[in-house]
């Protein structure tokens, strides 16, 4: 039948080779990348085919669960090759191949005893086995495929091994003579040894043996016998015999198995599947010549590794599982809940210590056992005494209950305590003792009021209020405590607002900080690090909370003056900081941050200038930067300016930039090492970059805050054109000027005052004028001056379908800009200049009139001649 199946295997070979390859066998591998292909015989590769026919599983996902399990390339390409051997009749056994390695032994017809390919469906060993057999006690013993019951055929032979047909039996001769005799057993039980005859070892043990085949070559080898032999002999069991034996009873796979000579008990319960849901885990007989000659007892082996009764089996045993007596079950918190097997004379101990014990929650002291009785079922209580005693009967079902989940001797303390937590109680135990046991109370103890809460019996929260002072005084009676009471000793500060002070404006440091008694503003200002340069030591005021205050006044304002040094004068002494006070420096009147302006282009000394006055103006710099060189164009000259969009650096930012530049230029990059004052600069660098940093990241977060405000401004062009929302929110804008008149006018309203960040440009004299927007061809022409608007549009290609013709614009050099105007029905087009720029915008899209609108106007204008022609008559 197997024959016939590899003749219609409708597979392809990489797919069976991947289907198979995804199979293993405990006698020689544990997973799919040990599988070796030369150790398996042809009978084995035949049974796998029929493995894989009977697995349900389509070509994708044999495949799929083979490359995942790794099956190595080359072992795929050995199994196409036997594969195709099988197929063309030409079969060889080469699971005897790894039997031609020396020392090694041999045992034909072994069954095939794991399922590596049951392992791909699922990483849970035993998913092919129901809840209630994973329940069985020792049930899954026989179910594990990472378990290997298999015999070892490479240890040394016992010498009680009693020889049988089929045994090979190697002889070697040594010292004065030498030889080497390979006999087998014959099924008389003798062996034929040259040149002295058969000798009779059938039945008899290796160590029986040995004497007689000694005795026997002692004819020929005069120097094995005798008081002083010059010959030895050695002999050794090479390739043993398999043996038949018979498994009966209630076991998953009863029959006759074939097995070597080695084999016990365990080995052929594994190769049977082991007892079935009914079958006996503790009394497994083993029958020799209708005798019973060992039982079995395989929780002893679970439970303790004692092996006794799994003895050594002889060929025509019979192994018989008979039906299980007494089965019980243990659940609740045990280590291994289940069914277990009992023996008439164990007890309830017996069957906690299969089940590993109780767990640490587990209720020891009472077991509730459920039973069937003749007629009903019945409730028993079986306390701990009476583990030893009570009688197990088949289907009893033992509960384990759990500890209450409650504390007979706790009580708790919490709040201005040195040790708050759970503490021991014992009787007679007060609240005294429990402070004492905490630690005392703390210096911030509230101890006017402290509260106990008390769980009564029935549940309900009892609350005492307690004076600790005088109960820890002997003022007042001390209080008996009970399970479960917690005690709370609260704070002074839990029952107050905390207290702080706050400092703003030109310090180093503002903010919160924490309030303390007698602090006055200069402790204050020390804590915050200090004045700012820019910071005025006079006129500082106080803000302070007022209370009780119903004529409308929000707070008290306080003005000081203190030493720059913050020596203590005086004055300062007289006023002391309240909690919630809040301290303004202010920023000296006569303080002014530097401010830039930059000209560019055509002067003589381009660059940054340094605004002198705070009305200094466009000439007053120009003067500065040397006038305008002969390549100049005034009529292009711009002003840039920063508009509220602009990223300007904070003071805090400049100053970071400058310290660090300081911390640069104060590392040495040679290799001799910073001064003493040079390190201690370097210190102090690095802590005022760190505040630094912290200060620009809080007035950051208001800085972004206000940009949204800013641009609220604008949200009412969101669905205007992109241009003009571009426009509007960039972070410098073009200011145009007539650098002519400033010139020539010095301080008129044409020379306007400069601003940190103004850029003067001045460009070279422009030739080109350029033409943007709704053109046929964008581009940029020279100027001429005898060419209009028009002319330049044309040399653009004309105005394209979509152009607005009465909103075309020009942008001059210097930023100025005007716009078309219109007269009846004509347009009057700008002027061109040098370096202008001609902007045609597009038609404003126009969704088309519908059918229903128009058939409305059609409809209000025959109404309306209707109308008319009433009228008219």
């Amino acid at each position: 039948m197997i024959k016939k199946f590899i003749q219609n295997l409708k597979f392809t070979p990489i797919i069976l080779c991947f289907f198979i390859g995804s199979i293993g066998f405990s006698q020689s591998i544990q997973n799919i990348q040990n599988l070796k292909v030369d150790e398996l015989s042809d009978a084995q590769i035949e049974q796998l085919i029929t493995r894989a026919e009977s697995s349900g599983m389509n070509e994708l996902q044999l495949e799929a669960m083979a490359r995942e399990k790794g099956m190595p390339a080359s072992e795929i390409n050995k199994l196409r090759m036997r594969i195709a051997a099988l197929k063309s009749g030409n079969i060889e056994d080469t699971g005897k191949r790894s039997a031609g390695k020396a020392n090694q032994r041999e045992v034909v017809g072994e069954r095939i005893q794991s399922d590596v390919f049951d392992s791909l469906r699922t990483s849970d060993p035993y998913y092919n086995l129901s809840p209630q057999q994973k329940k069985i006690y020792g049930y899954t013993l026989f179910h594990n495929q990472e378990l290997n019951f298999n015999p070892n055929l490479n240890i040394p032979t016992p010498e009680s091994y009693v020889l049988g047909t089929g045994d090979q039996i190697l002889v070697d001769v040594y010292g004065a003579s030498q030889a080497a005799f390979d006999l087998t057993v014959s099924p008389e039980g003798t062996v034929l040894v040259p040149n002295v005859g058969p000798v009779n070892i059938g039945g008899a043990s290796v160590e029986s043996a040995k004497s007689r085949i000694k005795k026997s070559l002692g004819q020929i080898y005069s120097g094995l016998v005798g008081q002083n032999p010059n010959t030895f002999l050695q002999l050794r069991v090479g390739n043993i015999r398999s043996i038949q034996v018979t498994m009966a009873g209630e076991l998953n796979q009863p029959g006759t198995y074939t097995l070597p000579s080695f084999a016990n008990v365990f080995n052929a319960l594994y190769l049977a599947g082991g007892p079935n849901e009914t079958g006996s885990f503790r009394n497994i007989q083993v029958y020799r010549e209708s005798k019973l000659i060992g039982q079995a007892d395989i929780y002893e082996f679970l439970a303790r590794g004692n092996e006794k009764g799994n003895i050594i089996l002889q060929d025509n045993d019979v192994v018989i599982v008979p039906p299980v007596q007494i089965r019980v079950e243990l659940e609740g918190p045990v280590r291994r809940p289940g069914l277990f097997e009992i023996k008439s004379n164990e007890s309830i101990q017996d069957l906690i210590s299969f089940a590993g014990g109780f767990k640490s929650d587990a209720y020891k002291e009472l077991l509730v056992v459920k039973r069937a009785t003749d007629k009903d079922l019945r409730v028993d209580n079986v306390y701990s005494k009476d583990f030893e005693t009570f009688a197990v009967k088949d289907g009893d079902l033992f509960t384990v209950g759990e500890i209450l989940d409650r504390y007979d001797n706790r009580a708790q303390v919490s709040g201005a305590v040195f040790r708050p937590g759970e503490f021991a109680i014992s009787e007679g135990m007060t609240v005294k003792a429990l402070i004492e046991i905490a630690g005392g109370l703390r210096g911030d103890a509230f101890s006017n009021r402290g509260t106990l809460y008390r769980t009564n019996p029935d549940f309900t929260m009892e609350v005492l209020t307690l004076d600790l002072g005088a109960i820890i005084s002997g003022q007042a009676e001390d209080v008996l405590l009970m399970r479960e009471d917690i005690l709370n000793v609260p704070s002074k500060y839990d029952l107050k607002e905390e207290y702080y002070v706050q400092i703003s404006g030109e310090v180093n440091r503002t903010g919160v900080f924490q309030f303390g008694e007698n602090m006055t503003v200069a402790d204050l200002i020390i804590k915050a690090r200090g004045f700012k340069e820019s910071a005025s030591n006079a006129n500082i005021e106080i803000a302070r909370r007022v209370k009780d205050e119903v004529g409308g006044q929000i707070a008290e304002i306080l003005t000081i003056s203190i030493d720059e040094n913050l020596r203590i004068s005086e004055e300062e002494k007289k006023v002391i900081l309240a909690p919630f006070d809040h301290v303004f420096v202010r920023k000296s009147p006569g303080f002014q941050v530097e401010k830039v302006a930059y000209v560019e282009g055509e002067v003589f000394y381009p660059g940054g200038f340094t605004l002198e006055k705070r009305d200094e103006r466009i000439s007053d710099v120009l003067k500065r930067a040397g006038g305008l060189n002969n390549y100049a164009y005034p009529k292009g000259a711009t002003l840039i300016r920063r508009t509220e969009f602009y990223k300007t650096k904070t003071e805090e930012n400049i100053k970071l930039d400058q310290l660090e530049s300081l911390y640069k230029n104060t590392i040495r990059e040679d290799e001799i090492e910073n001064a003493e004052a040079e390190g201690k600069l370097l210190e102090r660098l690095d802590d005022r970059m760190k505040l630094l940093s912290l200060e620009q990241m809080k007035k950051n977060e208001i800085a972004n805050k206000a940009d949204s405000f800013s641009e609220d401004r604008y949200q009412f062009l969101e669905e205007a054109d992109s241009t003009v929302m571009e426009v509007a929110t960039r972070d410098k804008e073009l200011i145009g000027i007539d650098l002519g008149k400033i010139l020539s006018q010095p301080g008129s309203k044409y020379d306007l005052i400069l601003q940190d960040g103004d850029v003067i440009s001045i460009p070279k004299e422009l030739q080109t004028v350029r033409m943007r927007g709704e053109v046929l061809y964008p581009t940029t022409a020279r100027y001429d001056i005898s060419r209009g608007f028009r002319n330049y549009i044309s040399r653009s290609g004309g105005f394209t379908e979509q152009a607005r013709k009465s909103r075309s614009y020009v942008v001059y050099a210097n930023g100025d800009v005007h716009r078309t105007n219109k007269f009846l029905f004509f347009n009057f087009f700008p002027k061109i200049e040098p370096g202008a720029e001609i902007i045609v915008p597009q038609k404003p899209k126009r969704e088309p009139m519908s059918v229903q609108a128009w058939i409305g106007i059609a409809s209000s204008l025959a109404t309306l001649g209707i109308l008319i022609d009433r009228l008219s008559r």
